[in-house]
């Protein structure tokens, strides 16, 4: 095998999230009179973090003196409504089932709130994945693309970095492999577009999951 592990990145990798966090965006600004994003708007506006999401979704970002009235009822409102349309994309089952025949250590890294991820993680991925790690700046751990939260991953599942490959959907997440000093592939399956991807110049771009089982061997 090429890498004994896996580290994920959650939306738009393992799970389709954008329908549950574009609903969440949109109750948030209907309910305090704001312009309604489209969803492909707020897929532009993922990737860094809720806090980030939420400035780039509320007019005048964190000048708006409802902003952080509007931060915390998206966090309130999401992690109620964060499985209502959120799905494994296709083929990521069959994935994660090959890559624990073939003993790959498996991790998520995600910037999405931690609470939600725990949620997310323990619908979807107890059965193959063994450490899930969210937003946890209020501990003093950066988000990405920071290293800090893949450091803790690979501590956690015993892997040495060289040893294991990163595996996203956006620029976030080839900036974090590249800061964390691992290999990395990016999907074309997720939010970003393929143009983009490729300008990233990754290690492996990722036509379909399974594609990745045949990258680690």
């Amino acid at each position: 095998m090429k890498y004994k592990a896996i580290i994920f990145d959650l939306d738009g990798t393992l799970l389709n999230t954008i329908d549950d966090l574009a609903d969440s965006v949109r109750y948030v600004q209907n309910k305090f009179g704001w312009p309604m994003d489209s969803t492909d708007v707020v897929k532009s506006h993922v990737g860094n973090g809720i806090r980030k999401l939420i400035i780039r979704s509320v007019p005048s970002g964190e000048k708006n003196r409802d902003f952080e009235n509007a931060y915390r009822d998206f966090k309130a409102y999401y992690k109620e409504h964060c499985e209502d349309k959120t799905d494994l994309y296709p083929g990521i089952v069959e994935l994660l089932q090959e890559l624990k025949t073939a003993n790959i250590k498996m991790a998520i890294v995600s910037n999405k709130a931690n609470d939600a991820v725990e949620k997310l993680y323990k619908t979807y991925f107890t059965d193959y994945i063994e450490v899930a790690l969210g937003e946890m700046e209020d501990k003093g751990i950066r988000k990405k693309p920071a290293p800090d939260l893949v450091n803790i991953a690979l501590e956690k599942l015993g892997v040495k970095r060289e040893d294991a490959l990163y595996v996203g959907d956006s620029d976030v997440d080839k900036a974090t492999a590249d800061n964390s000093k691992m290999d990395c592939a990016l999907c074309k399956w997720g939010f970003r577009e393929e143009e983009l991807l490729k300008s990233l110049e990754p290690k492996y771009l990722i036509e379909k999951p399974m594609d990745l089982a045949r990258v680690i061997k």
